[in-house]
């Protein structure tokens, strides 16, 4: 976003063009969305209307969205042309907000919404910050024309206390999973269960890995215990030991005995180190292929969504088996020297041994010193016999250098 805006008035943007970074005209901005959040976390912009040719509006995400320069919105990526469709809790900035009675929370006036300016903060995200207002007036009379903090205005927030527990998670479907987890930790103790028995399981696990000690206990021992089991198989391994270490051992175990065995034997290899160790750090899910795999191999598990950037950095040859504990670690092909091989090399003509492994026991300083020391985003674990059992990431690493109490004392993120 560099010379972008840092502040942008939405209703400006109404009729102006987008373009792609060739120049390229898409189309034109017809309006723009946002996402009524509860409690004190402001309205979040998820995307642009915008009408393409022949008369067709499509949602553009503000993710594919580089710039907002007076004039002009620039793109980057493929656009979906998919006819734009509103969606449950979503609202449209010009036709629902724009005009729109509310009250002023200090002194009760009620006053018009003219226009809803956004700012994105440090994680990319945009937020709307202020409302550009007007008192009074009515008729041919102008009225009082002022900006505000959105904070200072009422009903652009969602009660949640008051909402089906269906309409809180439809509201929350665009959010990130840390951003959901903030919403639910806000929420009374039967308000958070009740959203989260509404989650699907994939989307349920995403959160439970934000949300901090108490909340996550308190979801899984409500929850069913087939449903428990199987939003802990959705988990990374590690983040499910965590959960898993924090309850009452007959409750872990029955959880356990409930999981798929492989899922479960992970689990279980996990408890058995120690939290600030490599080895209770690591993921037992690392990509793993064998020496005869090929680039377009490797390149092919990268890919998939589902994997952490870091994780998706490298791969690890081993030999068979592997799936961990595999059989001997030989070295890690790294994402960027994979790009420059030909499809068909063999990772095992690519791999980088300078890389030393660090053993499932060393403590968080020394694999913090490993990091630091080779600038790295992942880091092979081995037992004492060469195999490899798992890899610690970054996020992990950071994770456990944080207070326990990071998640809820972060501040306003806000740029």
């Amino acid at each position: 976003m560099t010379g972008a805006a840092t502040r942008v008035f939405l209703a400006r943007l109404s009729g102006i063009g987008v373009f792609d970074p060739n120049g390229d005209q898409v189309g034109k901005v017809r309006d723009a969305i946002v996402v009524l959040r509860t409690g004190s976390n402001p309205p979040r912009l998820t995307g642009l209307v915008v009408e393409v040719q022949p008369r067709r509006r499509i949602f553009v995400p503000m993710t594919k969205v580089t710039a907002v320069d007076t004039g002009q919105v620039i793109v980057t990526g493929a656009v979906n042309l998919r006819r734009f469709e509103q969606r449950a809790g979503e609202t449209l900035v010009t036709a629902e907000l724009l005009d729109r009675s509310v009250g002023l929370l200090e002194s009760g006036d009620r006053v018009a919404i003219l226009d809803v300016a956004v700012e994105q903060s440090r994680t990319t995200d945009w937020y709307v910050t202020q409302l550009f207002i007007r008192r009074g007036g009515g008729g041919f009379r102008r009225g009082e024309r002022f900006v505000v903090d959105w904070s200072e205005v009422g009903g652009l927030s969602l009660p949640a206390a008051d909402q089906s527990a269906e309409s809180l998670v439809a509201s929350l479907a665009t959010m990130r999973p840390a951003d959901v987890a903030t919403v639910l930790h806000d929420l009374s103790p039967k308000r958070r269960l009740e959203a989260a028995r509404e989650l699907d399981d994939e989307r349920l696990a995403d959160v439970l890995e934000e949300l901090p000690e108490d909340d996550r206990v308190e979801i899984v021992s409500m929850l069913e215990a087939e449903r428990a089991a199987d939003v802990l198989e959705e988990m990374d391994p590690d983040d499910a030991a965590d959960l898993i270490s924090e309850l009452p051992p007959e409750q872990a175990e029955a959880l356990l005995g409930r999981m798929e065995p492989d899922e479960a034997d992970d689990i279980r290899r996990l408890l058995s180190y120690d939290d600030f160790s490599a080895g209770g750090m690591m993921t037992t899910e690392p990509i793993v292929l064998a020496a005869d795999a090929t680039v377009a191999d490797a390149l092919a598990h990268i890919r998939n969504k589902d994997l952490s950037p870091a994780l998706a950095s490298q791969v690890y040859v081993t030999r068979a088996p592997t799936e961990t504990p595999t059989g001997k670690y030989l070295g890690v092909a790294h994402f960027q020297g994979l790009l420059r091989e030909p499809p068909g090399t063999l990772v095992s003509a690519v791999l980088d041994t300078s890389l030393v492994p660090v053993g499932p026991d060393s403590p968080l300083s020394s694999v913090t010193r490993t990091f630091a020391a080779y600038n790295l985003v992942a880091l092979p674990v081995v037992d004492e016999n060469g195999r490899l059992l798992g890899a610690v990431t970054v996020d992990d690493v950071v994770d456990h250098m944080l207070p326990e109490d990071w998640r809820e004392n972060d501040g306003d993120d806000r740029g």
